[in-house]
């Protein structure tokens, strides 16, 4: 397990703050069928339940939104991942297939509303921090080109960030070649519901990604 800290400035901002983390050895692929036969069931659950103007009402996607103003971050122009995946599907877009463990990652958020950064772990460099980017900060988001991360959460390690809730960085992002990976879920709604979609993540990485080794912690 890569150990992660949460700076000052993130906690005293965020106090219900929960993460649940996920370490694990996997094999991707390419296209799972059983997955996407899961992942067209939620598409046909959120069409059915929301409208786009209720999806920031999830309260998961509310809380991530209320910490980004509570850092001075635009959350209708810099969107939680969560809640993008979640206006496509009402708008009748369909996801995008990329590999199995970010289609993973990509129905978990569906399904529960958390933005969850799916790294490479092997891509990290030491630990990592939970703080908040600056100005300064030099993130190119995966196929969104350099993202303006000032006022966003964001996990570095030491070299850089490698993740926010809107965007993960192509540095750490997934392949199909890696093996060893590790998820973080962003309960900025507080520990109700984190442990839960810890588990079903670990069961759809068990079912679909034959995931071993792994461990689970909340932080």
């Amino acid at each position: 397990m890569i150990p992660v800290s949460i700076s000052d400035h993130v906690r005293t901002a965020c106090p219900q703050l929960v993460l649940g983390l996920i370490s694990c050895s996997v094999t991707n692929s390419t296209f799972e069928p059983g997955l996407w036969e899961e992942i067209h069931a939620a598409e046909e659950y959120v069409k059915a339940r929301y409208t786009l103007e209720q999806i920031n009402k999830i309260p998961a996607i509310q809380a991530t939104r209320t910490a980004y103003k509570a850092f001075g971050k635009d959350p209708n122009r810099y969107r939680p991942s969560a809640e993008a995946l979640c206006r496509r599907i009402v708008r009748g877009i369909p996801l995008y297939q990329i590999n199995t463990l970010v289609d993973i990652i990509n129905l978990i958020s569906i399904r529960t509303g958390y933005s969850i950064g799916g790294f490479d772990a092997d891509k990290i460099e030491g630990t990592l921090t939970l703080t908040v980017g600056t100005a300064d900060d030099h993130f190119e988001g995966i196929g969104r080109g350099v993202l303006n991360i000032d006022g966003l959460p964001v996990y570095k390690d030491s070299k850089g960030g490698i993740g926010t809730p809107t965007s993960d960085n192509e540095r750490t992002k997934i392949s199909t070649g890696t093996t060893h990976l590790f998820l973080i879920l962003n309960g900025y709604s507080g520990k109700e519901g984190v442990e839960e979609a810890v588990k079903m993540s670990v069961t759809l990485l068990e079912k679909y990604s034959h995931a071993v080794q792994i461990e689970e912690k909340l932080l």
